[in-house]
């Protein structure tokens, strides 16, 4: 039942992606979807920036280990700097209606900078989308009940992705994301209802998060924890403004003020919403710590 929603899914994800291609006309299409997007969708594409696989599955498997503190690059300081681009950036990186970040720095500083930023990205992607196809593998790989190994999953993943974006670029990613996060948001708020349910409720989880030491978010007070601490929130918070997919949902935007309002929403709302599987993976150690033991093993 849960194998054949999946596969259901994954194969109206992909045919709206190709739907959504045929849209594209030129290179602005392919790249921004032609600046026409509208609020909504933009802030459904930015939210989805950065809510992924690793979301779901990465970033509660490290709360569960390390408690909140751990967690202070994603979503704090991913949060952060969505925020913080709709503040400071995003008017006017729209207004110079430019396709990609490479351009902005072609035209500031030349093209040899241009291209020395660009290998800087395309390394800095490197490790964040081995995180999100490792973590798809492991989705193929627990819905089927092991009859599809990690491997294989991490390849129909990444297969489907590429197939949409080749074809459309943004149009079909901003579509797609569109689409996904409510199914997504939908789905957290009712496992999450069930869960609350099964665990005592929602304050019961979180008293017992608290009396553990899960919720414990600054660092020790030595310099070594907290050189740590800060690194991490600032690498992910300020690092990340200068990257092609938070540049691409901005300049996708159909006016300056939609660019602006989606990066602010989409940041809030990734912070807020992001909270929710680590609420249900602390629910499920209460409801099966050994399943959860095991889960945690398999992301190690």
């Amino acid at each position: 039942m849960l194998l054949g929603f999946v596969i259901a899914y994954w194969v109206i994800s992909v045919g709206i992606g190709l739907w959504a291609a045929m849209r594209v006309k030129n290179t602005a299409d392919f790249a921004a979807a032609g600046h026409s997007l509208p609020l909504p969708i933009v802030t459904a594409t930015v939210f989805a920036t950065w809510f992924g696989s690793e979301t779901v599955l990465g970033i509660p498997a490290t709360f569960l280990k390390e408690g909140l503190g751990g967690i202070v690059s994603d979503p704090f300081g991913s949060s952060l700097c969505l925020i913080l681009v709709g503040l400071f950036f995003a008017k006017h990186l729209y207004n110079r209606k430019m396709l990609t970040i490479g351009d902005f720095f072609r035209e500031k500083y030349g093209r040899t900078v241009e291209v020395m930023i660009t290998l800087c990205i395309v390394a800095s992607y490197l490790g964040w989308v081995a995180a999100q196809i490792k973590a798809l593998g492991l989705v193929f790989n627990v819905v089927s009940d092991g009859s599809i190994s990690q491997t294989v999953g991490m390849m129909i993943g990444a297969a489907s992705v590429l197939i949409y974006t080749l074809f459309g670029g943004m149009w079909s990613v901003a579509v797609t994301d569109f689409i996904q996060m409510i199914i997504i948001v939908i789905g957290m708020i009712y496992i999450g209802g069930e869960m609350s349910t099964q665990s005592g409720g929602v304050v019961a989880v979180i008293q017992h998060a608290a009396d553990a030491g899960k919720l414990n978010f600054w660092p020790e007070m030595n310099l070594t924890a907290i050189l740590g601490f800060t690194a991490a929130l600032f690498t992910m918070m300020l690092g990340s403004i200068p990257q092609q997919d938070v540049f691409q949902r901005i300049t996708s935007s159909k006016n300056v003020n939609i660019a602006v309002q989606a990066a602010i929403l989409g940041g809030v709302l990734y912070f807020i919403f992001a909270f929710i599987p680590l609420f249900l993976a602390y629910s499920a150690t209460l409801i099966n710590p050994a399943l959860v033991e095991q889960y945690l093993e398999t992301d190690s």
